[in-house]
């Protein structure tokens, strides 16, 4: 069986894992804990984190997944994005610094390993970051706009694009939109699925 067909197989739904006690996480977070550590133990050998375990046993680097996340502030949008890093045309992403401040959250480096979600929850891609700028909105490069695939992928799209969006979610965190507020640019590698 391929990896592919076992990582399909592997999540499907998780159980009702029942009543948690009170120091355990709520049942949803814990099905889903469960559903991004099966799918973690899937792929992290794409990440050269499974064969060391075979000789030296498992450490915490190769049992802890790393951060997983969505793409955009909506299912749709999450979906929509990460079709467009499954087909290869988005190898990129941008944040605001605020959004990791807010989250308590380390900026990403290279190296940083990640786990994307579609927009039901479900684990379906491994990053891996390759490098990161943090530059102001208006100084975004128009190579930057091309490598994030989203729109037409110009600059002048990105833009009007990225500014809607924090106009939208960067107010519940305390923050306003500015076009020189600071923005985290990430490069990204797919590691699993591969193309």
């Amino acid at each position: 069986m391929t990896d592919d067909a076992a990582l399909s197989r592997d999540l499907r739904p998780v159980p009702d894992l029942g009543a948690p006690d009170a120091d355990e996480l709520p049942v949803d977070d814990a099905a889903q804990a469960a559903r991004i550590q099966r799918y973690w133990e899937l792929v992290r050998g794409r990440a050269g984190l499974g064969r060391a375990s075979v000789v030296t046993g498992p450490g915490w680097a190769t049992s802890v997944p790393p951060q997983a996340w969505a793409f955009g502030d909506s299912p749709e949008l999450a979906d929509e994005l990460l079709e467009l890093v499954l087909i290869g045309t988005k190898t990129a992403t941008a944040a605001a610094v605020w959004e990791y401040e807010a989250e308590g959250e380390p900026l990403p480096v290279p190296g940083t390993l990640s786990i994307v979600l579609d927009g039901a929850g479900v684990p379906r891609a491994l990053l891996r970051t390759v490098e990161v700028v943090t530059v102001p909105f208006d100084e975004v490069t128009a190579e930057q706009a091309y490598l994030e695939g989203e729109g037409d992928r110009s600059l002048e799209e990105w833009r009007e694009g990225h500014e809607r969006y924090w106009r939208r979610t960067l107010p519940p965190i305390g923050h306003e939109f500015a076009p020189d507020m600071p923005v985290v640019w990430e490069r990204f590698e797919v590691l699993h699925p591969r193309l």
